[in-house]
Order: C-alpha cells, then sequence, then structure tokens
C-alpha cells in the first residue's frame, strides 16, 4: 500500500507543479500575445495567405511552417487541459487554433468567437493593453 501512495503521490505532486506552472505562463504570455495582434486580426483571419517572398528560401518557409505548426498544436492541447486546470483554456485554444490551417477552421473560430464572454474576454486584455478592441465578425 505504501508503494501505491509514493507512486502515485509523485506523480501527483508533478501534476501540480505543472498545473501551476502552465497556469502563471498562460497568465503570462496569452496576454502579450492577444495585445500583439491587429485589432482587425479575426476579420482577416481566413483570407488566403499564400504571398510568399520570393526571396524567402523554401526550406526556412518550410522550417517556419512547421514551427508555427507546432505551437499551435501546443496552445490548443495546453488549452484542453486549462478546460479541467487553472488557467485561460478558451483564449488558449482560439490563439492556437489561429495559427493553425485546416478546412474547418472558419466554422470553427466564428462559433467560438460569436460568443459574447469569449468578446468580452479577449477586449478586457485588449483595454489593460492600452490596445484598441478587436473588431469580429
Amino acid at each position: 500500500m505504501q508503494s501505491f501512495l509514493d507512486t502515485y503521490g509523485y506523480i501527483a505532486t508533478w501534476l501540480g507543479i505543472i498545473s501551476g506552472f502552465t497556469f502563471f505562463l498562460s497568465l503570462l504570455l496569452i496576454p502579450l500575445f492577444i495585445n500583439r495582434l491587429d485589432s482587425n486580426f479575426f476579420l482577416h483571419l481566413h483570407k488566403n495567405k499564400k504571398k510568399k517572398n520570393k526571396h524567402e528560401h523554401p526550406l526556412m518557409f518550410m522550417l517556419l511552417r512547421i514551427l508555427r505548426y507546432s505551437v499551435g498544436v501546443f496552445l490548443i492541447s495546453a488549452g484542453i487541459l486549462m478546460l479541467f486546470l487553472p488557467g485561460q483554456g478558451l483564449l488558449t485554444i482560439i490563439i492556437g487554433i489561429a495559427l493553425l490551417d485546416f478546412p474547418a477552421k472558419r466554422a470553427l473560430t466564428g462559433r467560438i468567437l460569436s460568443c459574447q464572454k469569449i468578446q468580452k474576454s479577449l477586449n478586457w486584455i485588449r483595454e489593460k493593453g492600452a490596445k484598441s478592441p478587436f473588431t469580429f465578425p
């Protein structure tokens, strides 16, 4: 019985530490990221972004795209965890979705952003950062 408690007590301790770390990290980074976006970011979120710089090397283009997708998947995963753990789950999921390209992106972001509470939360963060509020579709 003692080894069972030792093993799971150790895991629970680490889960608590990770949960606290992601909570404080989200409190610091999510507002910074939201305040760096343009106020019309969500209006132009679905525009075709296939303009590629002629001087950009194809390998660099692919590396940046892989990095962007990796960060997007990480943010969505962390956001889903933050729905059950402390943190700003829905806002983190929205930012992760914004970094990805997939067929149902417009419908999913439109559905999430149609919620008045989400819009108020995003604009509250912008207000605290002395930025103009977002314009939503």
